[in-house]
């Protein structure tokens, strides 16, 4: 049975795959190469959707890997992901240049506008897109780090370590909201022109972003799924199960927890920095405790512990909120609220449990 069960994962995670690289080559080529009367065009508009749902799905996968396989439950994961989208909204910054309202070959407008008389030495290196890069995986991860090192060592756990990380999350809402911390205050960073040299606005890049986003949710998925089939991952998921016995065998249970801790706020920062340049702004609301709640929905809602169900919920939630907000903008959030209490009294195991119970069923 055991030997079943492994080989039916293996074959949804492979069907998971296939899916995902259709996506990721059919909906760019479509855009690019079939003129827009055809029904097989997708537009750049569409295009730009899609793509912010793979970045939401790679954020969504990272939590599974921490709250599915490690058991931690982190209220404040959407901090990561904010985090890394302003590092990408820096550089963007920077390559306005003197094409910004004011002119100014330095200066972001609205440091300009604050009347900043020179440039922050936390912008400095921003100009260079692999030090920007960089910054997408460090920012998040060091964050992720020194939060988890305080945390995991002194052993808080369950709802009071949930409750940190989104009074966490919260704080840094609070401090970029602030015009003197150099980030734009409440209209964050926007009005970007170009990447790597070429229009951010133009079709190619549209469909490149799209083609990165696809490209970047399949190797962090065939990572995770790695990581879970090593010793490493079997480690992680007796802590989730039994932390105290593992304690006991004489494994240092925090140093495994700090890992996937900081592994899972690298690959969120990843998505952030992604997101941020397909809808063309990131502000102090991607930190709000409120995003982080969703991406919580959207793993619950997947199936946690499966990491595809992750993608297939963040997706599927996604897609829910974008039709509804435009027929019923005012009842979306308790629509949300309703959906969360639905699967969590009627589908624990999410629509992937769902699915699996169904398959059997026919199977016997």
């Amino acid at each position: 049975m055991k030997l079943l069960t492994l080989a039916s994962q293996d074959k949804t995670r492979a069907t998971v795959l296939s899916v995902l690289a259709a996506i990721t080559i059919i909906i760019p080529l479509c855009n690019v190469l079939t003129p827009a009367d055809s029904a097989l065009h997708f537009s750049a508009y569409t295009v730009s959707v899609i793509g912010k749902y793979l970045t939401f799905a790679l954020l969504g996968l990272s939590l599974d890997l921490v709250w599915g396989y490690c058991g931690i439950l982190a209220l404040g994961h959407g901090a990561f992901f904010a985090l890394g989208g302003y590092a990408m909204g820096m550089y963007l910054m920077r390559q306005i240049g003197t094409r910004g309202v004011y002119g100014d070959p330095l200066l972001p407008d609205f440091m300009v506008f604050l009347n900043w008389k020179e440039l922050p030495w936390f912008w400095y290196g921003f100009d260079n897109f692999a030090f920007a890069m960089l910054m997408v995986l460090l920012v998040p991860g060091t964050l992720a780090f020194v939060f988890g090192w305080l945390a995991f060592r002194s052993r808080v756990t369950g709802v009071y370590l949930s409750i940190i990380t989104q009074a966490l999350t919260y704080a840094l809402l609070l401090a970029f909201f602030r015009n003197e911390m150099g980030f734009g205050g409440n209209n964050g960073l926007t009005d970007f022109k170009d990447i790597l040299g070429f229009n951010i606005q133009s079709e190619g890049v549209r469909s490149m972003l799209f083609f990165l986003s696809g490209v970047a949710l399949i190797g962090a998925f065939l990572l995770c799924s790695w990581i879970t089939s090593t010793k490493l991952g079997r480690v992680v998921t007796a802590i989730r199960d039994q932390e105290s016995r593992v304690r006991f065998l004489g494994y240092r249970v925090e140093m495994f927890k700090l890992w996937v801790f900081t592994f899972a706020a690298m690959l969120a920062g990843v998505a952030g920095a992604l997101y941020v340049p397909q809808v063309g702004i990131i502000n102090p609301s991607e930190f709000s405790p409120l995003n982080s709640l969703e991406i919580v929905i959207w793993v619950a809602m997947g199936g946690r512990g499966t990491l595809y169900g992750a993608i297939i919920g963040a997706v599927v939630v996604n897609y829910s909120k974008t039709v509804l907000t435009g027929l019923l903008p005012d009842a979306w959030l308790y629509i949300l609220g309703g959906l969360f209490i639905v699967v969590t009294l009627l589908l624990p195991d999410g629509i992937v449990g769902l699915l699996q119970r169904k398959l059997k069923e026919q199977a016997a």
